[in-house]
């Protein structure tokens, strides 16, 4: 078993599945996956399954039902943590977070830093392939939390993450709230929060390739609320 474990979480992400497994085991040797399936219905748990009894560096979590990327990545942490993983990094299925930053992240992460953000809004990162109004919304959302909490970070809402195993133990599992990518926003501040040491490097975020963005109105108003809780209780 390796020491650090990639977690991608998974909804009708057949399509993607096999490359983006392929590419990051390519990117960097040092990681595991671990595909957590929320139930797919176009048959991406059973891809997964499939791809994991050819590659013993794939592993699989099934889920019995769609519950937000929160839930699905609390039940991946724990696992991780019972399986003694040392490094626990975060990215999506379709592309927009690209392999091969793996290894600087897990670099940075290994040489002392708790907790390492792959960052659009520091220099030398950015987006591509989206339009004015996607551009201001992101922007916009990571200001607004930033103000709010009172935190230096600059792109609160990111989900292309390492964690040092000692972050996700002492952060309170069971005390986060947040689903959908408000998740994000939380674990962030809750590591600040813990004396965690945070740093953010460039990363180019990529609109995804083929599928459908998760991203609803539901989950972008969850973040709008979430942050004053996250002020008035962390």
């Amino acid at each position: 078993m390796q020491s650090a474990l990639v977690i991608i979480p998974t909804y009708n992400e057949a399509e993607n599945l096999a490359p983006i497994t392929a590419a990051v085991l390519a990117a960097e040797p040092r990681v595991d996956i671990l595909v957590v399936d929320d139930n797919s219905p176009d048959g991406t748990g059973d891809l997964a399954d499939a791809l994991a009894k050819k590659e013993p560096r794939i592993r699989v979590l099934h889920r019995q039902k769609k519950e937000g990327l929160g839930k699905a990545y609390l039940h991946a942490f724990r696992w991780a943590l019972d399986e003694g993983y040392q490094y626990v990094l975060e990215m999506d299925a379709d592309f927009s977070h690209d392999p091969r930053y793996l290894p600087r992240l897990l670099d940075e992460a290994m040489g002392g830093t708790d907790l390492v953000l792959g960052s659009r809004y520091v220099e030398g990162g950015g987006t591509v392939n989206w339009g004015p109004a996607r551009r201001a919304i992101s922007r916009g959302g990571s200001l607004y939390a930033r103000s709010i909490l009172g935190v230096q970070i600059r792109d609160l809402t990111g989900g292309f993450k390492c964690f040092r195993r000692a972050v996700l133990e002492a952060i309170d599992l069971g005390g986060v709230k947040s689903s959908g990518y408000a998740f994000q926003i939380e674990l962030t501040y809750r590591a600040l929060k813990a004396g965690f040491q945070i740093k953010e490097v460039p990363i180019v975020f990529e609109d995804r390739r083929v599928g459908q963005s998760k991203m609803s109105r539901k989950i972008f108003l969850e973040a709008l609320t979430m942050v004053w809780k996250l002020k008035l209780s962390v």
